[in-house]
């Protein structure tokens, strides 16, 4: 009987296992090839899942809310009857040897504390340790030492969430007692929680969707790790914002793209990026890895109101056309809920766009694993005082402030400060006689 292997298919470098949305057939179903039976969620996106082969579901393994490792099976499926003739007929349970493709949904999602793929188990130093269980080690205060010495029951002396659990039910000693590393926060608080009123019939209560839940996870867990510091300048960007307004119209006739501040603001931090490569960072407990691709995120708002973060891949090997052609293809994806795993994942350094929203400046929060963000804020007309050959004048100009946030661990202010002013003089000493 032809029974196919229907398996978790691969979303992305650095995804290794995906949750259990919810399956669109059930078991004795009949299913046509390349139709959609599963919807998965991942840090990154939801997805749905086809059918590699038509066929009867003869067996569901995992059901809502599982979480499972990519390669897992899923299910079986029946194929017999369905196959073509003249073609040759699968062996029993054989792996299919193409794997399924992804059809993406108008779901996207935040991406949620950084894959840590360094920790080393004591039964097999190439064990990998998913993202799930070190968030459960977070909320439970577990040290990695102590996350360590659990024995796994998976694949190669995998650590399971169902182990950690386990441990955790026997511990025998109190939490406080647990040691912590230097570079660990605490995750619990002996401050009592503040009471919030509720006044019923006037005030109601919103629960937090998915993404949303991992956005503040995200950010909280930004903040737990990096010692923030904020450095600001201000910057004339006229000629830049003159050379724009002369060439929007010209540039959307031949390219068919708009024209935005977003690329020029993405070209001057790459630039900037290669002067300074270690603000191109992460730091993985003791070491800091220097990236040699620079991979620009912008975070962009959904129209849920939620946060992504796509990416501009290779941004300092790209020119003002394509750098346009890039921004405004991720951005109309993120408008329209469609971008795709691989756009939203690789980002070494991030920009957010504040002025957008109307504001002067901002203080932003770093993307992990990277160890510094940019915000942008609104280009503004203002009187100034500028030197001329005459001296001394007032004109009217257009000024905008930049604010980088960084990681101090690794960022001294020497650093975040040349590499924030090389950032504005880019701006500022823009070439106005670019062409397109």
């Amino acid at each position: 009987m032809p029974i196919i292997e229907f398996k978790m298919p691969k979303m992305g470098e650095s995804i290794s296992e995906a949750t259990i949305i919810t399956w669109l057939k059930n078991v004795g179903d009949f299913v046509e090839a390349e139709e959609t039976i599963l919807e998965v969620a991942t840090d990154k996106v939801d997805s749905d899942v086809p059918s590699p082969v038509s066929g009867t579901i003869t067996e569901i393994r995992f059901h809502k809310d599982a979480v499972v490792e990519v390669g897992t099976v899923l299910a079986l499926i029946n194929s017999k009857g369905v196959q073509e003739a003249g073609s040759e007929p699968k062996a029993k349970g054989a792996e299919l040897t193409k794997k399924p493709e992804l059809v993406e949904t108008s779901r996207v999602e935040m991406p949620s504390k950084p894959v840590i793929q360094s920790i080393t188990h004591k039964a097999n130093p190439d064990a990998f340790i998913s993202p799930l269980i070190i968030s459960i080690a977070q909320k439970e205060n577990l040290s990695i030492e102590e996350l360590q010495s659990i024995p796994g029951s998976g694949t190669d002396g995998r650590l399971q969430k169902s182990d950690v659990f386990h441990y955790l039910k026997n511990r025998k000693y109190p939490l406080k007692s647990i040691p912590t590393t230097n570079n660990q926060q605490p995750t619990t608080s002996t401050y009592p929680k503040p009471k919030i009123n509720f006044v019923e019939g006037k005030d109601h209560i919103v629960e937090m969707d998915r993404m949303r839940k991992m956005i503040a996870d995200h950010m909280v867990y930004s903040k737990q790790t990096s010692p923030h510091v904020t450095s600001y300048i201000e910057v004339d960007v006229t000629n830049l914002v003159n050379w724009r307004n002369e060439n929007k119209d010209k540039f959307q006739a031949k390219y068919n793209e708009k024209l935005t501040f977003t690329p020029v603001f993405v070209q001057a931090v790459a630039k900037a990026i290669v002067d300074f490569p270690l603000i191109n960072v992460s730091v993985d407990e003791k070491n800091i890895i220097v990236h040699k691709d620079i991979h620009i995120g912008m975070a962009t708002a959904l129209p849920s109101g939620n946060l992504i973060v796509p990416v501009v891949k290779n941004a300092n090997e790209k020119d003002l056309v394509a750098l346009a052609k890039d921004v405004n293809t991720l951005a109309d994806a993120s408008r329209n809920n469609k971008l795709k795993p691989e756009q939203i994942q690789g980002s070494t350094f991030t920009i957010s766009n504040v002025g957008t929203f109307g504001s002067l400046m901002g203080t932003p929060i770093i993307n992990q694993p990277e160890v510094a963000i940019l915000a942008l804020g609104i280009i503004k007309k203002r009187p100034e005082v500028i030197t001329t050959s005459k001296g001394d004048e007032i004109a009217i100009r257009s000024m905008m402030f930049l604010s980088l946030s960084f990681d101090h661990r690794v960022v001294d202010g020497f650093l975040g400060g040349s590499f924030l002013r090389k950032v504005g003089d880019y701006l500022e000493q823009f070439d106005t006689t670019t062409t397109l």
